[in-house]
């Protein structure tokens, strides 16, 4: 029997399903009384983030919808509380809304609030061991809620062959949708930035009564 060549496999139908697209951005802060070695480390991340996004549109298409952890409202009404949680943040969300973008509600406000009142517990650093064992139980156990609501949202949301943008604070732990193609928004200023975090600790001198207010605050 002559042996059949060329045979080509016919794909699975679930390849040939048009893939949603996620462009994950992390959520870069400016800390009070940063020193000005940070703010333009801060300032040139934004920057590249931007044109980042940018270059990711040029080859992807144009961005459908924005998401932003800790907004809990859709349209102008987050777009405000977003500009006063990260000015940057927001003026990349609000130029991508002018281009024809949507801003999506992605957190549930008492889950977040939750998770936030955990963490301050855990951050005060006064616990017993024990207290700080639930404590922590408590915080996990609220995060595991809030990042799966997260999830839910962006898979309910974000419709067949469209692309979202969303920015989220690193470590997460969001498992995405297994449709969704997710691209890593890193530009080479946050190398720099982590870089700089890592060595302050090793540059602070001993603190004494004469030390400037200036300091930034610890991590």
């Amino acid at each position: 029997m002559a042996q059949e060549l060329g045979r080509i496999e016919r794909p699975e139908v679930s390849s040939l399903k048009p893939r949603r697209k996620l462009l994950v951005v992390p959520l870069i802060y400016l800390f009070k009384d940063a020193p000005s070695e940070y703010v333009d480390k801060f300032e040139l991340y934004w920057r590249q983030t931007a044109e980042h996004i940018l270059n990711l549109e040029s080859k992807l298409g144009k961005v459908n919808r924005v998401f932003h952890e800790s907004i809990s409202l859709s349209g102008e009404e987050g777009l405000r509380i977003m500009e006063r949680l990260n000015p940057k943040s927001y003026q990349i969300a609000r130029q991508k809304c002018q281009d024809g973008a949507s801003l999506e509600a992605i957190e549930d406000r008492e889950l977040a609030e939750e998770c936030m009142d955990w963490e301050r517990c855990l951050l005060v650093g006064l616990l017993s061991e024990t207290v700080a064992r639930k404590v922590t139980e408590f915080y996990m156990e609220a995060s595991k809620k809030r990042y799966e609501h997260i999830s839910k949202r962006i898979d309910g949301t974000l419709k067949a062959e469209e692309i979202a943008v969303l920015f989220i604070r690193e470590g997460h732990m969001v498992q995405f949708p297994k449709d969704i193609e997710v691209f890593s928004v890193a530009p080479p200023a946050l190398d720099e930035i982590h870089r700089w975090l890592r060595d302050q600790p090793i540059k602070k001198e001993p603190r004494d009564e004469k030390q400037s207010k200036t300091e930034p605050p610890a991590e």
